[in-house]
């Protein structure tokens, strides 16, 4: 069994950092959790990134089944920490039992589904275009493409994932898959869970015989680590998940690099939730108890929490607020993650409750206990909404706002209004399709997973998942965090002009190593 030693992995080394240490804190009851954990300094962030540097250039031609067995390892030694990893979890973070053994269960899915993405080689995109020398009226080179990883990866554990958006999360998951060194920063809340899973990918380094600098894992109390990864040279890329604030700082830091690096921030949502006119009508009490189900589930600190609905003015929307709100008021506070989300929670709701032009409908029952969310519905008019920019941020936690809507125009305003979303939600019957098809592209450039009759919480780690969408949902639109398709975030294509067979990497040889399915003059190999 492993013991918490509160030390920094750099490579294969295990050593105390030289900054300030930080103590996880059990959110439920407010005690300090042993061992402290001493943040990394510019000495440790040098090293990390010079091991890093070092391994790149192996680990991205190593053969594609080693880097999946790789992959395969660490899920299998992460599933043999047992139960530690659990206890430590749910005293670093509140959270329950069953919900970080269903976390566990998709981190090393995930990584295993990564492993079976490696294999393919899809990912490698190949396309081949076989000289021409005797066109005309110009002759045409041979010309052959791959995907290459960008290079060693800065991957920023989240807090309110410990272990799916973590250590070894989506980030890291499909940083490695691409063939990338990966430096994690543990996020301060959940040191421990990540020391567990840091010391797992360590040894699986090891058994699988790759170069030491593949994997890192440092500790901050501060900024000084984050700030020094992103502006480190070779840092070639960036992965992040938390406030819209800390995204933007990162993007700054990499943008005003001598080579800016791309940064995959995912940020800021409040995930709206169309409720139209007939689907309320018909079902209204059953969609206001499923809203209320998916907006206090984790006491509301998903990214894709629904923090804003949008319905006609109606006595349908009366009665639906009415079931909807017998329904939070029978829901228990939970723990929220840190005293510091459980303050940013408590000045959301106190700006809604002092704001004039919204008025609360109904709130949960709230325990004696620390850092409780007590669940809270809000409702103002699309005029306020619109007129208000304030009552677009997000809050994270189990609170939402509903909007009055005179008509469809006024939806279709709302719609428009709204800043980037990771989702976007119709809840439709067939006699809606007017409606739901204008909203329909609105909602394409809006946001990046667009939902019917279901709910925005619950992510589906598969091969289809977008969870990204225009910012401020995250930094660049075009990728996602979740799923097979985030490997790309990690790769650039490369093209090779007429070079000799022997020299050509595996993926674009004539004879096929791999046994890829390639592009070749246009055609799709068999």
């Amino acid at each position: 069994m492993s013991v918490l030693q509160g030390k920094l992995l750099i490579g294969q080394k295990a050593m105390f950092g030289q900054s300030s240490s930080i103590l996880a804190i059990d959110p439920s009851t407010g005690l300090k959790l042993e061992p402290p954990y001493p943040g990394g300094s510019a000495y440790e962030v040098e090293e990390a990134c010079q091991l890093a540097w070092k391994a790149f250039d192996i680990y991205r031609e190593i053969s594609l089944e080693t880097r999946a067995i790789f992959l395969e390892t660490i899920a299998n030694k992460i599933e043999m920490i047992g139960p530690m990893l659990i206890d430590r979890a749910m005293a670093e973070s509140g959270l329950p039992k069953a919900r970080l053994e269903s976390e566990r269960a998709r981190t090393c899915g995930q990584l295993r589904l990564f492993a079976n993405v490696v294999r393919s080689g899809e990912w490698l995109d190949v396309r081949i275009d076989e000289q021409l020398a005797d066109r005309n009226p110009m002759p045409r080179a041979d010309l052959r493409q791959r995907h290459i990883p960008l290079g060693p990866v800065a991957v920023f554990g989240a807090s309110n994932f410990p272990l799916a958006f973590s250590v070894a999360g989506g980030d890291t998951a499909s940083a490695l898959a691409a063939g990338c060194p990966v430096i994690v920063k543990a996020h301060s809340a959940h040191p421990g869970t990540s020391e567990l899973v840091g010391n797992a990918i360590q040894k699986a380094v090891i058994e699988c015989k790759l170069p030491e600098g593949v994997f890192s894992l440092m500790y901050g109390s501060g900024r000084e680590v984050g700030a020094a990864l992103v502006a480190d040279a070779r840092i070639k890329a960036v992965g992040f998940t938390g406030s819209r604030s800390g995204g933007c700082a990162l993007m700054k830091i990499a943008q005003s690099r001598n080579e800016p690096i791309p940064v995959y921030a995912e940020m800021s949502s409040i995930n709206p939730v169309f409720v139209l006119q007939h689907a309320l009508e018909s079902r209204g009490d059953e969609i206001a108890k499923s809203y209320v189900a998916s907006l206090i589930m984790g006491a509301g600190q998903f990214c894709t929490s629904p923090g804003l609905l949008i319905a006609h003015k109606s006595v349908a929307l009366d009665s639906f607020v009415q079931v909807a709100s017998k329904a939070l008021k029978e829901n228990t506070s939970q723990t929220m993650l840190t005293e510091g989300i459980y303050d940013g929670y408590q000045k959301g709701v106190s700006r809604l409750s002092s704001n004039s032009k919204v008025r609360e409908v109904a709130r949960g029952k709230v325990k004696n206990s620390l850092n409780q969310c007590q669940s809270r519905l809000f409702i103002t008019s699309a005029h306020d909404f619109l007129n208000d920019k304030d009552l677009q941020e997000e809050i994270f936690g189990a609170v939402s706002l509903i909007i009055e809507c005179d008509d469809d125009d006024d939806v279709a305003h709302i719609a428009e209004h709204l800043e980037g979303q990771l989702t976007a939600t119709l809840q439709m019957d067939n006699l809606d399709i007017d409606i739901a098809r204008k909203l329909l592209p609105i909602m394409e450039r809006k946001a990046g997973r667009i939902l019917v009759n279901g709910w925005p919480t619950g992510v589906e780690v598969c091969n289809a998942m977008v969870h990204g969408g225009p910012f401020p949902a995250t930094s660049d639109s075009r990728s996602t965090s979740v799923g097979t398709a985030s490997i790309f975030r990690f790769l650039r294509p490369v093209c090779y002009q007429d070079l000799p067979d022997l020299l050509r990497p595996d993926a674009i040889r004539n004879s096929n190593p791999l046994k890829l399915k390639r592009l070749v003059n246009g055609k799709r190999e068999s």
